[in-house]
């Protein structure tokens, strides 16, 4: 039987109305205890508890009041509640059961949390947290091994407009906060991992070009033997050029067990890009091969001095020696081999792996992936997806960190089978290595994923479970292609570098609670999913930090958590500008629904303020591919807004077009007119419409698809002679 763990009973008003964000037998005992006994349960047999529950309290003679708030008025339930009040008895509401799926924080349907901002009644939240010590048992439902519940009491929430948000952002800050205290998350990820190699020492990583495979216990052999000479060397960092598969495995691998930082090396950068991370990271070593180098002619590729060659180490160790190491794999155990590698020296808030961002804005920005964030990220992972005979397609990069954290740690973490490939445009390859290996868990962005779609049979995609997209936006248009050609739904996720990654992800639909006219969708579009437990959101004027708003407005996120990053590598004036009492300024614009999905309406940096006004440059071009009559066949990007200086109105819209019949600049005047005409024939403000027309032979796009933010900013501002 789950422990109990009780908190902030100091904040129990008694008489007081109690909103808990779900509720157990144990936790509804003790709550009945601190209050004496003088207590009125609101029950709405539309979502009623669970039945042990409710045999509770028949058999101890409970007052329970029933009520169906849908054909209720707000002022008949608020009179109800006050009477009890008044008469010093206090009223808790009991949410019933309205989800099914993993990880959820909250078992109160949204349109209660609705219904109770119109009572105009102070709540005091309560929060009930599930929580354990393994990888995957850190919520409710999600693995069958002991947890102990932690039942809170918050502070009374301050009277006012919009309850239901404020419950909310109380529940998410408080889940947040036990989080993030979890002991698992001050242990070392390298530790972990040397566990979970042992634990599940069969599990293979195949490579999806030659089909050999390497096992688990094999891959920590090789590891250790390398590690041994990486130990000899004085390097704190080591930057990683390999793409996805074993030998990227046993490089990550390696240089953690030697306790070296690997620095996952962005190998499609420009040679600028390079540079900087270069010297960002302190680099004087990598690790690569020599045929990945083969591959890559046009990569700015470091003195052959500063190289270590994955072929070289393993020619040059004997045959002996890795024989030996994968013997010691095999029969020692993990715990003993943890304290020869003394991988617990380094855990917690400790680098563990280095990754850049794309530079899609700028140059790039080093974030430290500590081994607190990582085991964070994983755990919530973990949590929400359900991992039971996962087999995972590893075509990301690993210096992207959903490769990193999702395709290379949970994988080996949760002893689940990868087959990887190295080119994520390969896309006929991609899908015959789905059906071969019955493939369960495929994570693309869109545009790879369209590809993959256009090469696909109908069957193509049948083992699959979760077909995740991210790093851009998902097309509307793209998803119901792929419900209507394959019978699959594609999952758009949202996550950043800084955030280990991922914050939250849309998922199949749940199967439905019996009894209950309420449920926690898995999917709500446009959002991009539901925030992973852990994780607290807030909201912000955009153009006043200090302006908090309901979640529910759309403003700036920001985030607080335990993957959540403390600062970018060596920019302290930066982090100054992003970080403010533990939350991190994403960037990003959206807002929050009472059901915890996130809906995001673009970067900060993809709008102009014009004449006083944010016009979104991500609006402006998805009216302009609809008006053009783009559509996803036609050859590459075709479009995009950019923002430049301008002295009458701040700023002005320039459009890059690669469309043929925008190519003479002699009709730009005349291009413009009948966009103008165009939008606003759509009822687009006129602010939307560019100023300028810049014809151009491609747009900028990075390897992943996305446009390259700063190269379309620099095209627009050389082609008009602007100095930025």
């Amino acid at each position: 039987m789950s422990e109990l763990i009780i908190r902030g009973s100091e904040n129990i008003v008694n008489p007081g109305f109690y909103m808990p964000n779900r509720i157990s037998l144990a936790a509804g005992k003790a709550l009945h205890r601190l209050l004496d006994g003088r207590v009125c349960y609101l029950v709405d047999p539309t979502f009623p508890p669970t039945d042990e529950i409710m045999e509770y309290l028949k058999s101890h003679d409970v007052e329970v009041e029933y009520f169906d708030f849908r054909h209720t008025t707000s002022l008949a339930v608020r009179e109800q509640i006050r009477t009890r009040l008044d008469a010093g008895t206090s009223v808790v509401f009991l949410p019933g059961q309205v989800a099914k799926w993993r990880g959820t924080y909250s078992d109160v349907p949204s349109p209660f949390l609705r219904h109770v901002g119109s009572l105009h009644i102070s709540p005091v939240p309560l929060f009930l947290g599930y929580y354990g010590n393994t990888v995957n048992t850190l919520y409710r439902d999600c693995a069958d091994v002991d947890t102990h519940e932690e039942f809170c009491i918050l502070p009374k929430l301050a009277a006012g407009p919009q309850t239901g948000e404020r419950l909310m952002a109380a529940w998410l800050e408080k889940g947040a906060e036990l989080f993030a205290a979890q002991p698992l998350l001050n242990t070392s990820v390298t530790t972990n991992l040397v566990h979970a190699l042992k634990q599940f020492p069969a599990t293979e990583i195949v490579d999806g070009m030659t089909h050999n495979s390497l096992s688990h216990i094999k891959a920590l052999g090789v590891s250790m033997a390398v590690a041994g000479i990486l130990r000899k060397r004085d390097d704190k960092r080591i930057g990683v050029i390999l793409p996805p598969g074993a030998g990227g495995v046993i490089a990550t691998l390696s240089c953690m067990l030697a306790g070296v930082v690997p620095v996952m090396i962005n190998y499609v950068s420009s040679a600028a890009a390079f540079a900087s991370t270069v010297r960002q990271a302190g680099l004087k070593t990598f690790i690569t091969s020599r045929k990945f180098i083969q591959k890559l002619p046009q990569f700015a590729w470091p003195p052959e001095e500063q190289l270590i060659l994955v072929e070289d180490l393993l020619t040059r160790t004997p045959k002996s020696t890795l024989i030996a190491n994968v013997l010691k794999a095999k029969l020692l155990p993990a715990s003993l081999l943890c304290r020869m590698y003394r991988t617990d020296t380094r855990k917690g808030e400790d680098e563990a792996v280095v990754l850049f961002t794309s530079g899609s804005s700028g140059d790039p920005k080093g974030v430290a992936l500590t081994h607190r964030m990582l085991m964070a990220n994983i755990s919530q992972c973990a949590c929400r997806l359900d991992m039971t005979g996962c087999r995972f397609l590893a075509s990301l990069p690993i210096f992207h960190s959903f490769g990193m954290t999702v395709n290379m740690m949970l994988s080996m973490m949760t002893g689940c089978m990868v087959c990887s490939y190295p080119n994520p445009t390969d896309a006929r390859t991609l899908n015959e290595l789905i059906k071969r290996y019955k493939l369960t868990l495929v994570c693309a962005t869109p545009t790879f994923a369209r590809a993959m779609l256009r090469r696909a049979e109908p069957d193509t995609f049948k083992s699959v479970r979760y077909f995740v997209m991210g790093a851009e936006k998902l097309p509307p248009d793209l998803e119901q292609e792929f419900i209507e050609k394959c019978g699959i739904y594609p999952m758009e996720g949202y996550g950043l570098t800084e955030t280990s990654p991922v914050i939250g992800a849309n998922m199949p639909e749940p199967e439905r609670v019996k009894g209950s006219k309420f449920y926690v969708p898995g999917t709500v579009r446009p959002g991009v999913g539901a925030m992973l437990p852990g994780i607290a959101i807030r909201i912000t004027d955009v153009e006043d930090d200090t302006r908090e708003l309901p979640l529910t407005e759309r403003g700036m996120i920001w985030f607080k958590g335990a993957n959540v990053f403390g600062g970018y590598i060596g920019r302290p004036e930066l982090n100054k500008e992003i970080f403010r009492d533990g939350w991190f300024k994403t960037g990003d614009i959206g807002q929050m629904d009472l059901n915890g999905f996130i809906t995001l309406g673009g970067r900060l940096s993809r709008f102009s303020k014009i004449g006083g006004e944010m016009v979104p440059h991500e609006g402006v071009e998805q009216a302009l591919t609809e008006g053009f009559a783009l559509t996803p066949e036609d050859s590459g990007v075709q479009i995009a807004i950019a923002g430049v200086s301008d002295a009458q109105k701040g700023e002005a819209l320039v459009l890059l077009s690669a469309m043929p019949q925008h190519q003479r600049s002699s009709e730009a005047n005349a291009i413009l007119q009948d966009i103008r005409t165009m939008l606003a024939d759509r009822g687009m403000p006129t602010l939307w419409a560019p100023k300028y027309l810049v014809p151009v032979e491609a747009i900028p796009v990075l390897p992943t698809g996305k446009l390259d933010l700063r190269g379309c900013k620099l095209l627009a501002e050389e082609a008009l002679g602007i100095q930025s």
